[in-house]
């Protein structure tokens, strides 16, 4: 779950909700910018896919006592979370292994630098993964891949952007990720950071864009009300608010 906390609620987006956004983005790409395009409904289905290990938890939210809100994909109990992200994996490379692969590749950087067993686990297994998926798909050091995981990042960002942003948030005041621009870099730009401003509620500018043309996206999205949770708990207060649409264009 993707939270966002204001006054009186908890802005909460599911996140297979905010993947498929994430593939519009990755659909938007531009051809000329899109290196290895033979493999774009690969590259495009690991962007949609590529959370589906959250949608089985996402159905019952969990309420964290420490934080007072709901957990997020960011605090979330690390052995389940861990056993989700395989799951995920696993069943992306029975669509397409090199939509596998990309995920594989995508959670794996998660868990490079862990610490913990479970995370260090984690890491080896799906390094042997790859490294096997890799032999069967006939890749070596590809730059290509590396492409396209970072193109699955970016569009991965630039959803999360106007997930964990209120609509016209000034600069200064964003999602501490996003102040200083998104990490991925493209050669077809230079290697310039792209930054990404709110221009009014309903539009984002980007410094530079990949994209063909404008993008227009719709995320839903609950807004759970805090009295809601502490009188009927958290899932239930989840269940029962309606969704939401933010309605974005990316300039």
């Amino acid at each position: 779950m993707i939270i966002h906390e204001r006054e009186k609620d908890f802005i909460m987006v599911a996140q297979h909700d905010h993947a498929l956004v994430s593939r519009e983005a990755a659909k938007s790409w531009r051809d000329d910018y899109f290196s290895g395009i033979e493999k774009k409904d690969s590259v495009v289905l690991a962007v949609r896919e590529h959370d589906r290990c959250w949608i089985e938890p996402d159905e019952e939210p969990l309420w964290n006592e420490h934080t007072q809100q709901p957990y997020s994909f960011m605090d979330y109990p690390g052995s389940p979370k861990l056993a989700y992200y395989k799951e995920g994996i696993d069943e992306v490379i029975q669509m397409d292994p090199y939509a596998g692969l990309l995920c594989s590749l995508h959670y794996g950087s998660f868990l490079e630098d862990a610490t913990s067993t479970i995370g260090k686990n984690f890491w080896v297994a799906e390094k042997q993964r790859q490294q096997e998926l890799q032999k069967e798909l006939g890749i070596a050091n590809d730059k290509v891949l590396s492409f396209h995981l970072n193109l699955l990042k970016f569009c991965d960002n630039l959803s999360l952007y106007i997930c964990l942003n209120e609509p016209g948030t000034p600069k200064e005041q964003e999602h501490y990720f996003y102040k200083k621009g998104f990490p991925q870099k493209f050669s077809f730009m230079n290697d310039q950071t792209i930054h990404a401003v709110w221009l009014d509620k309903e539009t984002v500018s980007l410094s530079h864009s990949p994209f063909s043309k404008k993008l227009n996206v719709t995320l839903p999205y609950k807004a759970v009300e805090k009295d809601q949770i502490e009188e009927i708990g958290l899932v239930s207060a989840y269940r029962s608010s309606p969704f939401l649409y933010r309605k974005v264009t990316f300039l």
